[in-house]
């Protein structure tokens, strides 16, 4: 099978269901930003992470993969037949917030990014969620997304938050506290 198709070229794409759209179109925009999130993933699973985080990033990689096929789908009835997300998926994230929180300091001011290289690439993991979650909300606002798909990558944004607070731990890195300076 050849990668290139060709049906591209004029600025269009097929959807799951076989309609046609323009590549600007909200919904590749909602699903392409959750495959970058995907890759963004497998980056920070690259990183001197722990095996059950970069295992449990594996199943996270594979629950976006869900989302996106639902994403692409552009159809209520659609023929074929497609993975779904469900509540598990959803409470797996609570479970892991709630495992990792449990070491955690309070926290009483937002923290600037950084201090190692996985933590900084689960910042960036965590923006690029929240950026999907946007486009995912615009996309709602005209066309049925279901909504466990909206509660998954907004409890996603939270685990990515949590997991860069636990790799600073991990790594013994100190969280740098922003500071307003307005007097």
């Amino acid at each position: 099978m050849k990668i290139y198709t060709k049906t591209g070229d004029t600025g269009e794409t097929s959807l799951l269901g076989g309609r046609r759209v323009s590549k600007s179109d909200k919904r590749i925009a909602a699903y392409g930003t959750v495959d970058e999130l995907i890759a963004f993933i497998g980056l920070l699973r690259d990183q001197s992470v722990a095996a059950k985080i970069s295992k449990d990033l594996i199943q996270i990689q594979d629950k976006l993969m869900v989302c996106a096929s639902m994403l692409a789908a552009g159809c209520d009835d659609c023929q074929n037949r497609l993975p779904e997300l469900k509540d598990k998926d959803v409470d797996f994230l609570e479970k892991e917030i709630d495992s990792m929180t449990v070491r955690l300091p309070h926290l009483s001011s937002f923290i600037l990014p950084g201090g190692h290289q996985a933590v900084s690439v689960c910042h960036i993991v965590r923006t690029v969620c929240r950026r999907a979650e946007r486009s995912i909300i615009e996309l709602k606002e005209n066309n049925y997304v279901p909504e466990i798909i909206l509660r998954f990558i907004n409890r996603l944004s939270d685990y990515f938050f949590v997991l860069s607070r636990s790799l600073s731990i991990d790594y013994q890195i100190d969280e740098i506290k922003w500071v307003s300076n307005v007097d």
